[in-house]
């Protein structure tokens, strides 16, 4: 039972699985700080919004529950700039990778099969 766990846990996949989790959480808070940090200060300057940016800028007071479509605008912004890092940055190499690697290697012309067929015949030939 202890084997097959080990085996389970060891496996290159899970592992592998594991390191893409942690640099996509990684990628995920930098894009993040970037976008909330950077990008929604200046949008809010832009757009006349406070200093924080644009999460404080359209919000609603309905009977005292506060509804804040800035915050969704800047998650918004946020989920899309982490979509356009990890096509651009992560999947659009890859894919490049993928084609050079399974496009067909250039090999050195040896004989065809019309040759080697020759040269059996004539070996035979020759005995």
């Amino acid at each position: 039972m202890l084997k097959g766990f080990k085996d389970f846990a060891l496996k290159g996949n899970l592992i592998e699985t594991g390191v893409a989790l942690v640099m996509a959480l990684a990628l995920a808070a930098l894009i993040t700080a970037l976008v909330e940090n950077v990008l929604m200060p200046i949008i809010g300057a832009i757009t006349g919004g406070a200093g924080d940016g644009i999460a404080s800028l359209w919000t609603v007071d309905a009977n005292g529950s506060i509804i804040m479509f800035g915050a969704f605008v800047s998650a918004l912004v946020t989920f899309l700039s982490i979509a356009a890092a990890v096509y651009f940055f992560i999947v659009k190499p890859y894919e490049a990778y993928k084609a050079r690697a399974e496009a067909p290697a250039d090999e050195e012309a040896g004989p065809s099969e019309i040759d080697l067929l020759t040269d059996i015949r004539d070996s035979l030939a020759r005995s």
